[in-house]
């Protein structure tokens, strides 16, 4: 993946929020995505497949729900830039991790 992929694929606040939470968490369904990041579920999908198609996620597919979690194969440096973007902006991902925190009991409603 070169730099101006990297970027471009992360100029939009829905995806930048995407790939953060991930990055914090793991892994996330797209109901739980929606519920934290509070946009339709078409939109959060639209902008998942785009993180896809850009190499950025990897989904994986349980039942009816698709998972996403980081490529493993990123560039060491895409990583890096991730994690530390991440840890430095808190405040940027604060609400939604609060809501990702309030729908953790209710997963058993969406995703599992």
């Amino acid at each position: 993946m070169d730099p101006v992929t990297f970027y471009k694929c992360l100029a939009d606040d829905t995806r930048l929020h995407c790939v953060l939470l991930v990055e914090q968490t793991g892994e996330l369904c797209v109901c739980e995505l929606v519920a934290a990041i509070g946009e339709s579920q078409p939109k959060v999908s639209r902008h998942l497949a785009q993180l896809r198609e850009c190499g950025l996620l990897q989904g994986r597919r349980r039942g009816q729900w698709v998972y996403y979690r980081l490529n493993p194969h990123l560039p060491v440096w895409a990583i890096a830039v991730l994690a530390q973007t991440s840890a430095g902006n808190q405040a940027y991902l604060s609400e939604a991790m609060a809501r990702l925190g309030r729908t953790a009991e209710d997963r058993a409603l969406c995703c599992d």
